[in-house]
């Protein structure tokens, strides 16, 4: 069965997961999932996550997620740019998540980076999701 959304389907497992208050969360793999992985793990919201083979030719990703005083690091994600309206950002209209507290990531012609990357950088693009 496909998914229309597979970047908001691996959100919402690290959102359930946190939710279980599980340590890890399994999605299945892909090159966007993975640099949007690295992102939220460079900035310090996961633990990190491992690329695995279930079968052969189907590979699944392996989530740990982080936890600080009993309670998850994450307190929100939402997916913003949807398949059926995507949401697109020059740097200048680029908005500040809980006034720099939280973080959106974006996907720019130089890849997949935060915001405060995508400043640094002078480039747009696409938001794909927002942390807090």
């Amino acid at each position: 069965m496909t998914m229309s959304d597979p970047l908001g389907d691996m959100l919402t497992r690290i959102r359930n997961g946190q939710r279980d208050r599980r340590a890890t969360v399994t999605s299945p793999s892909s090159g966007l999932r993975k640099n949007v992985l690295a992102v939220l793990e460079k900035e310090g919201y996961i633990r990190g996550f491992s690329e695995s083979e279930e079968r052969p030719g189907i590979k699944a990703l392996t989530i740990e997620l982080r936890y600080h005083d009993g309670g998850p690091v994450i307190r929100e994600i939402n997916r913003v740019s949807r398949p059926g309206r995507r949401v697109y950002s020059g740097i200048e209209d680029l908005p500040k998540i809980y006034a720099g507290l939280g973080i959106s990531i974006l996907s720019t012609s130089r890849g997949v980076m935060s915001d405060t990357e995508a400043r640094e950088a002078k480039v747009g693009g696409e938001i794909l999701c927002r942390v807090f």
